[in-house]
């Protein structure tokens, strides 16, 4: 029996190639009305200016990368190590790119030239927001349809909590919390620092779940870690990019409290599956340099999955289960695992 075709779409955000593309990433970033948030005529005025105060320091940080980033390459390994552990099937990864190359379009039309059984579509992003799976649903479906692109869809929504995932991502913080353990003098006390992109209040206010999401992907590492978890651990959020309020504790106010408790620090990207800019940058570099400033007496970073076998796995079996629930949308636990009052999560209540 010839085995089934299966296209599995990668969804993630995208970085600039090269430093002349640092500008129209910018661009698209905050010409998203996913992400900026005002009236559609204000819009690409706002973003463009926006994109310029933000072109120098995003510069500044991609030289440390050598001009571009690192993204698109550790996308592709996840995607080859994914197609190959699921031998039962043809799979074959597209990668789609939200603000940079390869774009939703492109992908759309390498998955029809290809000719799959069945496509499905997997976000990178393990919890689900309006900001990023459902803006890269909503390219995806339009990108789809321009290509007439026909075959059965399954696509997975999020999985902030699925137990492979959480027991994958466990293993590489608890291997973390050893290095640094072994790092520090036993007299100082080690924080769990779990930092995950942030989000205008606003959105969260209208009803987005990640930061819901966020808290059940924390919560449901802490439980995989096995014997002595950690007793001190927060939850807090990075890379602001406007000049709103948004969710707090931000990840340097979570320094600064350390400095003052005189704890060393093991920060966790709790919301990233890649290694690229706000984690190579933003908190290695960053966040080092003002810890070390304020004098925390250790800081130490957990890396992301990339292409660990015990993350590739647990995507392996979260395409298997959305295979399983049939064309349509669903979580990793099948049915909405959203509270009713998350009027952003794109599955139906009940």
């Amino acid at each position: 029996m010839t085995a089934r075709r299966v296209a599995i779409v990668l969804f993630n955000l995208g970085g600039p190639d090269r430093p002349e593309a640092i500008g129209p990433f910018l661009r698209n970033l905050f010409s998203d009305p996913a992400i900026l948030r005002v009236p559609f005529f204000v819009r690409p005025f706002l973003a463009r200016f926006i994109a310029a105060r933000r072109l120098k320091p995003a510069t500044e940080n991609y030289a440390l990368l050598g001009g571009r980033s690192p993204l698109l390459g550790l996308t592709e390994e996840q995607g080859a190590a994914l197609a190959a552990a699921l031998p039962e099937i043809e799979a074959r990864c597209f990668i789609a790119m939200r603000y940079w190359h390869p774009f939703s379009d492109a992908a759309a039309r390498a998955v029809k030239a290809w000719g799959p059984d069945e496509i499905v579509l997997l976000p990178l992003y393990p919890q689900y927001s309006t900001t990023t799976t459902g803006s890269s649903l909503d390219a995806w479906r339009k990108a789809a349809c321009d290509a007439a692109l026909i075959a059965d869809v399954s696509a997975l929504c999020c999985y902030p909590d699925d137990p492979a995932f959480a027991a994958a991502t466990a293993e590489g913080v608890r291997a973390g919390w050893q290095a640094a353990r072994a790092a520090l003098d036993p007299a100082v006390k080690l924080r769990v620092l779990f930092s995950a992109h942030g989000l205008p209040e606003t959105i969260v206010r209208a009803g987005d779940p990640y930061q819901w999401q966020i808290e059940r992907t924390v919560a449901a590492v802490l439980a995989a870690w096995g014997p002595d978890p950690p007793e001190d651990s927060v939850i807090c959020y990075q890379s602001r990019a406007t000049p709103q309020k948004w969710l707090e504790p931000s990840t340097d106010q979570e320094i600064e409290r350390a400095a003052h408790d005189k704890v060393a620090v093991l920060v966790v990207p709790i919301a990233f599956v890649s290694e690229h800019t706000e984690t190579l940058v933003e908190l290695d570099v960053e966040y080092r340099l003002l810890a070390e400033r304020l004098g925390v007496p250790g800081y130490f970073r957990v890396p992301t999955q990339n292409a660990a076998p015990a993350f590739i796995a647990s995507l392996a079996g979260l395409v298997r289960r959305t295979r399983a629930q049939g064309p349509g949308m669903c979580s990793h636990a099948g049915a909405r695992i959203c509270p009713a009052g998350f009027v952003g999560c794109p599955l139906r209540q009940g």
